[in-house]
């Protein structure tokens, strides 16, 4: 059997730059299983598979896996499975859509970008702010830094949107490329923190920058998680890094360490008097990189 299969780099403009995805179109007949070993074999932070939606007035329905695991829920497999049906030209003009996931339908929106081609946004799934981890030298230790690295005024914590990450706020740009991926050292914290982990620091009034560390989920470091950057804002925005307002657009830079510059748009919406955010949205460009068919026995 032979598919369709393209590839794009999400959340930057620049070929060969932000998150490399592979999508494989009318992936019907394919078992999980075999899903699961074409995403092996493409070896990039996630493969994403586009199948007829479950629901109606759907787009499409995404499986999305990284070369170990099926996610519920991934952003940057959701922006590029859009994009790739808008270049498809599979969505009939629609600005507003869903993608059925195993979290359930994602909303989807089009806007216009600053180049031909558009922008698409996605909305976070309901965030729920977790459990706060007390030892906080011993998960510096894991990140290879020292206890004084990190932000003293801000918890670690769980945060869940679609699948939990464990965030780690620093003091300084610097010590965020300092930090190393060391998946013994995080695997070590625990079953409960078997998450990917995602620290970051505060580039300016209204910009993150971060990096992800996921090696619970075989992702060493991903250049780019929108799954992340809704929590990540919407974190930030709690705990005082950012300002919070009745709306907050901020941009978040990840991946530059590993030679792969994402630029990550979120833009979040409070009601008075709200403690958290009513809508959570993350944005971004895409590139398209190769076309091809992929032969599977």
């Amino acid at each position: 059997m032979t598919y369709k299969i393209r590839t794009f780099d999400v959340f930057t403009r620049r070929r060969l730059e932000g998150n490399g995805l592979a999508v494989v179109l009318d992936a019907e007949g394919l078992a999980p299983e075999t899903m699961q070993a074409i995403a092996r074999e493409m070896n990039l932070s996630e493969t994403v598979f586009l199948l007829p939606p479950v629901n109606p007035g759907s787009a499409a329905r995404a499986k999305i896996f990284t070369p170990s695991t099926e996610l519920p829920f991934a952003g940057h497999p959701t922006i590029g499975a859009a994009w790739a049906l808008w270049s498809e030209g599979r969505l009939d003009g629609l600005e507003h859509f869903t993608l059925d996931e195993e979290v359930g339908p994602v909303q989807i929106r089009k806007s216009a970008g600053e180049r031909a081609e558009p922008m698409f946004w996605l909305t976070c799934p309901p965030i729920s702010f977790g459990l706060v981890i007390d030892d906080r030298a011993r998960v510096a230790a894991a990140l290879h830094l020292a206890e004084p690295d990190l932000l003293p005024t801000v918890p670690i914590q769980l945060v869940d949107s679609g699948g939990p990450k464990l965030y780690v706020a620093l003091r300084h740009l610097e010590t965020v490329d300092r930090a190393v991926s060391d998946g013994h050292l995080l695997g070590a914290l625990g079953e409960h923190l078997a998450v990917p982990v995602y620290l970051f620091a505060a580039a300016a009034p209204d910009r993150l920058y971060g990096r992800m560390f996921g090696p619970a989920v075989g992702v060493s470091e991903d250049p780019a998680t929108g799954s992340a950057a809704g929590p990540l804002a919407a974190f930030a925005v709690r705990h005082g890094i950012v300002q919070r307002g009745a709306s907050v657009a901020l941009l978040i830079e990840q991946g530059t360490k590993m030679g792969r510059r994402s630029l990550l748009h979120v833009e979040l919406t409070y009601e008075p008097g709200g403690d958290s955010p009513s809508l959570v949205e993350v944005g971004g460009e895409v590139a398209a990189v190769l076309s091809g068919e992929l032969s599977v026995d």
